[in-house]
């Protein structure tokens, strides 16, 4: 087998995806600008779509899947009076009605998208039937037919209605695809709808004002391929820790000796710890609190690894 080429480099980077990337072409994109052996995104975004796109690399891969249940916050913007078979711009026009809506009507509709809703995903979204993305399925013309998922509109806030033009803000759950959202309203309505601009804003907590654009990592590669500074220095520094993905979960933290047996894949007993069953923990080692896995709390009461940082 072939060695993957690359350095080992761990840590998150926050991406400011541009339009017409695909997620995977960003994630290229990074891979090869930090030379880095091992690459993972947490989240596609549409082509159409940019903004916020957290990348993991090196051992951070291996808790990307706790950065897909997070919520995330988007601005969007909807052309009224056209509905697309995409939901969005890159699709085809499919229905064309006229727009005679009421403020009052915006109003009552929106309503209908707020809190705990049941959405069934488009057909040109990357959900997987049968191991293939039903996006293939439906450029084929065939139709799969797809269960509604729950989901959750924590906040919808109408910002401005100009002619064909709306625009909302939108914090949801995991799992919401904001073009059904769009679309499920422009039937409401009556009169169509799909999105011709959409930017996620955040991602859980992470912070704004860390994310970085492509051109901006071109641009510190250039002094390194220069000799002005070192390829850590001006690309690492970006990254976030590693544990950053998972600092939602509460801290145990367990001696060097008692990690000896937990990274070698052993569950391990933790005195007077206060969780439960179940309970997912992140744990760290030593006095300097070096982050070294996720575990769990077993039936014996024991931090059991259950993705370890190697």
């Amino acid at each position: 087998m072939r060695r993957r080429i690359g350095r080992e480099v761990h840590g998150v980077l926050l991406l400011d995806k541009p339009a017409e990337y695909s997620s995977n072409d960003a994630l290229q994109k990074v891979r090869y600008l930090f030379n880095a052996k091992k690459a993972g995104h947490t989240g596609a975004l549409d082509p159409l779509a940019t903004g916020m796109l957290p990348i993991c690399l090196g051992e951070a891969t291996k808790f990307s899947q706790f950065l897909f249940d997070s919520d995330k916050h988007y601005r969007v913007i909807a052309r009224l009076g056209q509905r697309t078979d995409t939901s969005d711009a890159h699709g085809k026009i499919i229905c064309q009605r006229p727009i005679e809506i009421t403020q009052y009507q915006f109003d009552k509709a929106l309503d209908k998208f707020r809190g705990n809703l049941i959405q069934v995903p488009s057909m040109y979204s990357a959900l997987k039937y049968r191991g293939k993305p039903l996006y293939e399925y439906a450029r084929r013309g065939v139709t799969i037919e797809r269960e509604g998922r729950p989901i959750t509109v924590y906040g919808l806030q109408f910002e401005r209605w100009e002619d064909n033009e709306l625009e909302l803000t939108i914090h949801c759950s995991k799992g919401t695809y904001i073009r059904t959202i769009i679309d499920d309203l422009g039937e409401i309505l009556g009169c169509g709808a799909h999105v011709i601009y959409l930017r996620r804003l955040q991602v859980a907590s992470y912070p704004i004002e860390r994310m970085v654009t492509i051109e901006q990592l071109y641009t510190l590669k250039q002094k390194f391929e220069l000799r002005i500074t070192s390829l850590e220095a001006q690309l690492d520094s970006l990254l976030l820790p590693m544990d950053k993905v998972v600092s939602h979960f509460p801290e145990v933290n367990i001696s060097s000796n008692v990690a000896t047996y937990f990274k070698k894949g052993q569950a391990v007993v933790v005195i007077n710890h206060r969780f439960s069953k179940g309970n997912k923990v992140r744990v760290t080692e030593g006095d300097r609190h070096k982050f070294i896995g996720i575990a769990e709390i077993d039936e014996q009461n024991k931090i059991a690894p259950r993705r370890l940082v190697v």
